[in-house]
């Protein structure tokens, strides 16, 4: 009986950590307890905000995600989660759907189960997808470091910003981590807390003109490198009453 709990408690990493996001505290609780007996380290989240803050801490190996959550739901967080250095993904749906199903597949989740499900199926399926991703190995894309917008690069291991002349940009920490935060999350509305939480932790003690003043001087050194007279939309556009938007495409470079 011992030896067949060690071999199963070798089928994983002892660092391999899991996100649960789900808006059921009592699943959170039974799901998040009964894999952190099988050796896993687990965090909760309640909603995409939460699970925000919980990654901006750090990324886990895999996301437990359901799909019927308050605001952005499950398909979306998939969507936006989906990239080449991001987690697994396991998603859970009261929809028996086929459709619905599918649909979670497409946008790349890993896995996909109804619920309710059976914890020790959810285990497998768990160590499964860990260990599929393992025996894959490093590719080409988990090598992309770097963030690429209208001819600028933000590199994310140098944490350095070149122009589209290839001059390099000097931030200081709090620049760069403000950046980061808005160029991983393009085109959607990011308030003053959730870019404190993406830059520097959900206890972070900054106020909200902090974020005002270094969102002033990203704009100015981002904007000094246009030519004079150039009538492009503004990179960082203020949304009153809400927050910040990074307006260009980005996209995920070696």
């Amino acid at each position: 009986m011992e030896s067949a709990q060690m071999a199963e408690a070798g089928q994983h990493s002892e660092s391999d950590r899991i996100l649960i996001v789900d808006d059921d505290p009592e699943i959170r609780h039974l799901v998040s307890e009964f894999l952190g007996r099988h050796g896993f380290g687990v965090e909760t989240a309640a909603d995409a905000r939460s699970m925000d803050a919980s990654l901006a801490r750090r990324t886990p190996d895999l996301v437990v995600l359901d799909v019927m959550l308050p605001g952005e739901d499950g398909l979306d967080i998939c969507r936006r989660l989906r990239r080449p250095n991001g987690p697994a993904i396991i998603m859970l749906s009261a929809m028996g759907d086929a459709t619905d199903r599918i649909v979670g597949l497409e946008l790349g989740a890993d896995d996909y189960l109804p619920k309710p499900c059976n914890p020790r199926e959810l285990l497998a399926r768990v160590r499964a997808v860990l260990r599929r991703r393992r025996e894959m190995g490093p590719s080409d894309e988990t090598m992309e470091a770097a963030c690429a917008f209208e001819g600028w690069r933000l590199d994310l291991v140098r944490h350095e910003l070149r122009s589209p002349a290839g001059a390099a940009v000097n931030l200081t920490t709090g620049e760069f981590q403000l950046l980061r935060a808005l160029v991983e999350h393009p085109r959607r509305v990011l308030t003053r807390d959730q870019l404190l939480e993406f830059a520097r932790g959900p206890h972070s003690d900054a106020f909200d003109r902090a974020v005002d003043v270094q969102i002033s001087r990203l704009r100015r050194k981002l904007e000094a490198s246009r030519s004079p007279g150039e009538d492009r939309e503004e990179l960082i556009r203020t949304i009153r009453n809400e927050g910040y938007i990074f307006t260009a495409k980005v996209t995920r470079v070696a």
